[in-house]
């Protein structure tokens, strides 16, 4: 598998999903995937990322940071993607950069290839579940293949979801990650890898 080329594409707003980012990236490149980290563009008006001292300081660190384009996409062989939750679904940063993938779809550039995704949000029950669910019905479009991590290895007994990896940030929006997650997440891009691997032949 080393020559699978693997694009993380993801919205953060104040650095949990871009550190789950960073680890599926490094669980990646150690199972010799080709890996594009990329940032998709911030919509938020300046006043509101003003108002979130964690929000403000997160986009001035990672503002030069590459951002995701189409081609990032068309290059893969298998696609992670990332967002908090808002609302049990979707960010909008995210779902933008989905909606202007219109062109390649409509080409089948987009089919065939191995998608999972990631999230979190600061209550347990705070939409994980139906913003990967609700992800996902975008990737069927595509014509992907959802490689969901199941319970495909018993650590995800501990990390407790099937449909992708999560975690919970806490009421102060701060939580660090464990190694529960990180594992969690080094399953999934092996896995996702593995089977973007085989989707390409």
């Amino acid at each position: 598998m080393t020559d699978v080329k693997l694009a993380i594409i993801y919205y953060s707003a104040t650095g949990t999903l871009h550190k789950m980012a960073q680890r599926l990236r490094e669980a990646a490149e150690k199972v010799g995937a080709e890996v594009r980290l990329r940032q998709v563009a911030e919509l938020a008006p300046p006043e509101a990322i003003a108002s979130n001292a964690a929000w403000s300081q997160h986009f001035d660190t990672t503002k030069d940071e590459p951002r995701a384009t189409a081609d990032d996409v068309v290059w893969a062989d298998a696609v992670l993607l990332g967002t908090p939750t808002r609302y049990g679904n979707v960010a909008s940063q995210l779902k933008q950069f989905i909606d202007t993938l219109g062109p390649q779809w409509a080409q089948g550039l987009l089919a065939n290839k191995a998608y999972a995704g990631f999230t979190a949000s600061m209550t347990e029950h705070g939409g994980q579940e139906s913003t990967l669910l609700a992800l996902y019905n975008t990737i069927y479009h595509f014509g992907g293949v959802v490689v969901a991590p199941g319970y495909t290895d018993p650590l995800k007994f501990a990390d407790g979801n099937p449909y992708g990896v999560s975690h919970v940030t806490g009421g102060s929006n701060d939580a660090p990650l464990t190694d529960v997650q990180y594992a969690a997440l080094d399953h999934l891009a092996r896995r996702v890898v593995t089977i973007g691997g085989k989707l390409r032949g």
